[in-house]
């Protein structure tokens, strides 16, 4: 088995060791191991970062958009080649298994073509003018240095979609990475600087998330904050950068609601939903969390739904038969198992799983919730874990109310063979996204962001540069 990541701070193009740092260990979740030491930054070290990122950007928001194309491009080309290196990495410290890393990986390498494409099209337009005599135009110009804050459940994805639209728009960016799965996120920056990036565009740093996040927003050099992650923190930052007036995008949690309705191919939906459920352990903000079937179905998917899931493996990541690893650290596991014990205090019936695994490594097993009242905590907050609810329902307008009656509104799911049900959901449901008969999300050409609680703005689609662009209008006579 090939080495570990060497862990580093990445500032103006120069990878820091931890000599003179504070450093934390990062864990296999599988195991308990400690994989290796991952250095925090020092305020000196941010001072640094925003200075080169200042720096950098004076040059690089007037650089061709075919020259940053280029760069873009090698990047995706240099991390498909190294996908099985990153993603075995990615499995040791985040616990996913390595088919899912890898498979992260690859994927997420279209977002850098799909940007390093887009930002050759960051066009102006002309507005005819009222006086012949006037010429008028409108351009959009790069913002400048951005912060980023990428999480621990999607490491490579979550940074390099960052990443890519930052500097395909011309500005230039302070990343903190998630400090329990740092490795991927390591990885980017080795694959941006072998790509020729100039030294000073990506800086990449960690450390505590309050000090360090207080301080990259709080600083006048930073215009633009984007971040991933849970909905109480996104409020504080969303409030720390509003007292500034700085631009966000914010990708938050969600709960996203599964409407399964009597027409719909039941055996099918089960199980598509069952395999979608414990992708990454469930800890996806795009996770079905909340299963309301149709009276009628019930019974056969829930039989489905349970039957799929006992057939699950649940093992280390690294090991070819496993299906689903642990999850990412240890308090996770308590976490999960606080949804299960207010559950059952609640009278609900457990179905399947419901207490962790023994031995080593931090392993909850799939558990299915019956039985269970709407306003349990497992149904009013989001357990990001392998936990899933399953509810009856009666009608349309009655399953949409049930659905929209949570303050999130990221993703959801609609199972029905009608046409009319279809139509009515999509309108009706109040999310960023809503899929029908499959999961159709999180792809570089379309849009990815939440409605209410869980965000603002997109990270996706031909709305992705809004983010990172401003734009001035130009009057001239």
């Amino acid at each position: 088995m090939s080495q570990y990541e060497a862990l580093s701070l990445y500032i103006d193009g120069e990878f820091l060791s931890g000599d003179g740092r504070t450093t934390q260990d990062v864990v296999n979740p599988a195991t308990g191991e400690v994989l290796a030491q991952l250095p925090h930054a020092s305020e000196a070290d941010l001072d640094r970062a925003l200075q080169a990122a200042e720096r950098a950007f004076q040059t690089w928001k007037h650089s061709s958009p075919m020259d940053r194309s280029a760069i873009l491009r090698k990047a995706a080309e240099l991390a498909r080649e190294r996908a099985q290196e990153i993603g075995l990495n990615l499995t040791r410290d985040q616990g996913k298994p390595l088919a899912e890393a890898v498979g992260e990986i690859v994927s997420c390498a279209d977002h850098c073509d799909w940007h390093a494409e887009e930002c050759r099209r960051i066009y102006g337009r002309i507005v005819p003018p009222r006086n012949p005599a006037v010429r008028q135009l409108v351009v959009r110009e790069p913002i400048g240095v951005c912060a980023a804050f990428t999480p621990w459940n999607f490491p490579f994805n979550q940074a390099i979609r960052k990443i890519s639209a930052a500097i395909g728009a011309g500005c230039t960016i302070i990343l903190k990475g998630p400090e329990d799965a740092p490795s991927a996120v390591m990885a980017i920056a080795r694959i941006f600087q072998d790509a020729g990036l100039p030294k000073g565009i990506l800086n990449i740093v960690w450390g505590d998330p309050p000090k360090v996040s207080d301080y990259l927003i709080r600083s006048p050099i930073v215009r633009k904050v984007s971040f991933t992650g849970s909905v109480p923190v996104g409020k504080q930052l969303a409030a720390l950068a509003g007292a500034h007036m700085k631009r966000i995008t914010m990708e938050l949690g969600g709960h996203s609601p599964v409407l399964v309705f009597d027409d719909a191919d039941i055996p099918k939906a089960a199980k598509m939903l069952a395999k979608f459920k414990i992708r990454n352990a469930g800890q996806v903000c795009i996770s079905p969390t909340r299963f309301y079937v149709q009276e009628k179905a019930y019974d056969q998917f829930l039989s489905v739904f349970v039957d799929t899931l006992k057939g699950i493996k649940v093992g280390d990541g690294t090991a070819k038969d496993t299906e689903m690893g642990p999850l990412a650290h240890e308090r996770r596991v308590g976490a999960i198992a606080s949804f299960v014990e207010d559950a059952r205090k609640g009278g609900a019936t457990i179905e399947l799983g419901g207490d962790p695994l023994g031995g080593e490594g931090y392993f909850f097993p799939p558990t299915v919730v019956t039985n269970i009242s709407d306003e349990s905590r497992l149904m009013t907050e989001e357990p990001f874990g392998p936990i899933a609810p399953v509810v009856r329902f009666s009608d349309t307008d009655e399953v949409i109310k049930r659905a929209n009656s949570l303050p999130f509104g990221l993703s959801s799911y609609v199972f029905t063979t009608s046409l009319q049900t279809a139509h009515k959901a999509s309108n009706e449901i109040e999310a960023g996204m809503v899929n029908i008969n499959h999961f159709g999300v999180a792809l570089p050409e379309t849009p990815f962001g939440g409605v209410k609680d869980s965000g603002i703005g997109s990270e996706g689609g031909t709305e992705t540069f809004d983010g990172y662009l401003v734009t001035k209008f130009i009057t001239q006579i």
